[in-house]
């Protein structure tokens, strides 16, 4: 029954959002500034306080790198089976993308850190680096190439270099392989400040969700929520215990890559030549989606 009411103050927070956009509480402007704490704050202290009294070498191992690898390039293998025949280019490549492209930081790893304890939480972050680092120059690709679009890997890969996220668990495994201390005070400071990941998070995802109706397309949708939370998480679920890895490792990874699909797919496919109406969409149903097959995800691991 806990997780049960977890996920349904996930749902409720998420469908917040989009309550209190669409009676104007959070502008463009405010969704805006909502939007930079989680990435820019939250997140990060969340990520720093899970990983900096713990050693990458005792996170991430050869099974869990390897693991996360197969699964993101097998599901987007499938996705272009299952997908190439669509006649738009523009949906076509969204469709793809859409289909592996997980939403790790904002609803990933808060949500575990909600639920599990710590070690599960600090292997989560780790999952999160090694799976951003491969999806979104994965996606850049698949858009740029369908598209034929202007955006290069190079930029791409030039702009994770600094982004928060990756750098505060850069920073936070230095520390820990190190052996060196956080003040406790400052440990628990940023301990309540990454409790806000995960409500803030939510209520950005509901106040950036737009759907038009003229962008509806039942089947290719499906398509992409069968991929993204039910094919991506089965493969994960495959793939980890045949590689026989620790229980904890294993719930991180599942979990993780149970995720519905990453909002930034929509600025991704907006930049990019993709139907932006099209993957707002699908970041709105696998969102709602995922309330159930996280229950049953977390059930099983759990």
């Amino acid at each position: 029954m806990e997780v049960v009411g977890r996920l349904v103050a996930l749902l409720v927070v998420l469908v917040g959002g989009a309550g209190v956009r669409a009676i104007g509480v959070l502008d463009d402007r405010r969704t805006a500034l909502l939007n930079d704490l989680a990435y820019y704050v939250a997140l990060p202290a969340l990520i720093f306080v899970s990983t900096f009294d713990r050693s990458i070498a005792a996170l991430l191992s050869p099974a869990l790198l390897g693991g996360l690898l197969l699964v993101v390039f097998g599901t987007a293998g499938v996705a272009w089976v299952v997908h190439w025949h669509r006649d738009s280019s523009a949906r076509r490549s969204v469709a793809i993308v859409q289909s592996y492209h997980s939403n790790l930081g904002y609803l990933g790893l808060p949500l575990v850190a909600a639920t599990f304890d710590p070690t599960v939480t600090a292997i989560a972050s780790v999952v999160l680096g090694v799976v951003s680092l491969t999806q979104v120059p994965l996606t850049v690709v698949i858009l740029s190439s369908l598209n034929a679009a202007g955006a290069t890997v190079t930029g791409e890969l030039r702009r994770l270099a600094t982004n928060p996220v990756l750098v505060t668990l850069l920073a936070g495994l230095t520390i820990g392989s190190l052996g060196l201390g956080v003040p406790s005070p400052v440990a628990v400071g940023l301990d309540a400040v990454g409790s806000l990941a995960l409500p803030v998070a939510l209520l950005c995802v509901g106040a950036s969700l737009d759907i038009d109706r003229s962008s509806i397309d039942a089947a290719t949708t499906a398509a992409v929520v069968a991929c993204k939370v039910v094919v991506m998480p089965a493969l994960a679920w495959l793939v980890f215990s045949a590689l026989a890895v620790d229980t904890a490792t294993f719930i991180a990874s599942v979990v993780m890559l149970g995720t519905p699909t990453a909002v930034s797919t929509f600025v991704f496919a907006s930049e990019l030549g993709g139907d932006p109406e099209f993957a707002s969409l699908n970041v709105f149903v696998t969102t709602l989606s995922s309330i159930a097959t996280l229950f049953v995800l977390i059930t099983l691991v759990g």
